[in-house]
């Protein structure tokens, strides 16, 4: 039996379980007063004797290995997902063999769109741009093809204000409201788009501070409701470097990640990586600093402190060569990218994170154009997909002192 059958066969099983409990209790309530439509003790009784729900927990392990192993590329992958919503014994077990994209090269959960990606290799994304609505998604590749279906991802929608330009990141391509529980992270840009901050709806690592904002003192002023808006927490600074004497020429961009230590590109450095996101309603409270206690607030600041004396990443433009035959500035995306464009970039660590060069030939993000509204996007350790989605979109936007 191959694994995509069995997987079949215990959905088939559960939905058999559902349709027995249902025909149970419409002929007992045939008669007489109609009854509640709920799930009573020995229906509940049934589902948790269930052969698939009562598997030895080492017979389970060993199921669920295979399948994960076996379920590499998307949309097979979506049977690991299933696995673990089947019970609570399925759900650990699942997450304690799916490894983080930095082992495993692989997507699976939401939260992987949180944590660095892989140290061997790239993702290969694409991004999918529709200038009517001015929105933004973002696809991983199910084949080797610069574009396919692809695996939806991320979604993004520009939103103009007098001052500034925000972009909302959701893990919903049809809900991008910052009040959505799929909301987890925006970037925002100055007045002369030159600038950009990318923040992060959940605290990127232990001790972070979230940024001073509206939407938060706006919980501290109302009534405490059991929604708790999401925080700002910086990750990440872009800045475009301004073109004073207006020459044609490719754009020149620097990138300080704060959420991530210049030692994360060395070998054996390590990033931060978020395992899962924190839980929604009063459970989210005591992650909001004016909810802590003084020593909470204390232990914090020591946190953030000890975090701002580490040196931090810093990532900046490859520099392209001038072709003379083909007259333009060109850089090797090893055909990822086909359109040249001023919006095409290859970022690298830069010099000031180690050694000289040491760093200068490992692209850690690319990103370039492929076709109308269409363009590719890979990314590798130490940055997340949303952290690389984020550098991305501050491509898109309007940079009137730049160019």
């Amino acid at each position: 039996m191959s694994f995509r059958s069995l997987i079949q066969e215990m959905r088939d099983e559960f939905g058999s379980i559902s349709r027995h409990s249902l025909r149970s209790r419409s002929h007992r309530g045939g008669g007489g007063a109609p009854r509640v439509a709920a799930v009573g003790p020995a229906e509940a009784a049934a589902m948790q004797q269930s052969c698939w729900a009562q598997l030895p927990p080492e017979l389970l392990r060993e199921v669920l290995v295979r399948i994960e192993e076996s379920e590499v590329w998307w949309p097979s992958r979506r049977d690991v997902v299933a696995c673990a919503g089947v019970c609570r014994s399925w759900r650990g077990i699942t997450k304690e063999i799916v490894r983080v994209p930095e082992a495993s090269g692989k997507l699976t959960f939401p939260i992987s769109l949180k944590q660095p990606g892989p140290r061997d290799g790239t993702l290969k994304c694409f991004i999918r741009r529709n200038r009517t609505t001015q929105t933004y998604y973002l696809y991983i590749g199910l084949t080797e093809a610069l574009a396919d279906d692809g695996k939806f991802l991320l979604a993004a929608r520009k939103c103009r204000k007098p001052t500034c330009t925000d972009y909302l990141i959701s893990l919903d391509m049809s809900d991008m409201s910052k009040g959505s529980n799929t909301y987890i992270g925006k970037l925002r840009s100055n007045f002369l788009g030159t600038k950009f901050t990318v923040y992060d709806a959940h605290p990127p690592y232990d001790g972070a501070v979230v940024s001073k904002s509206r939407s938060a003192r706006v919980v501290g002023l109302n009534q405490v409701s059991p929604r708790v808006p999401a925080g700002n927490y910086p990750v990440s600074h872009i800045s475009y470097e301004l073109n004073v004497l207006g020459a044609r020429g490719p754009r020149r961009m620097n990138c300080i990640m704060d959420s991530i230590p210049a030692s994360a590109v060395q070998e054996g450095g390590k990033a931060p990586t978020q395992t899962e996101f924190p839980l929604s309603g009063l459970d989210s409270f005591p992650s909001i600093s004016f909810f802590r206690s003084k020593s909470a607030r204390i232990d914090s600041a020591t946190s953030q402190l000890s975090t701002q004396k580490e040196e931090k990443l810093v990532l900046k433009n490859k520099s392209p060569r001038w072709h003379e035959q083909l007259q333009c500035w060109c850089l090797n995306f090893r055909g990822r990218v086909t359109v040249a464009s001023v919006k095409n970039f290859q970022l690298v660590a830069s010099d000031e994170n180690g050694p000289t060069n040491q760093e200068q030939d490992k692209v850690i993000l690319q990103f370039g154009k492929i076709g109308k509204d269409l363009f590719s996007m890979d990314y590798r350790y130490p940055i997340s997909a949303f952290q690389s989605f984020a550098i991305c979109l501050s491509s898109f936007d309007t940079k009137i002192a730049c160019e």
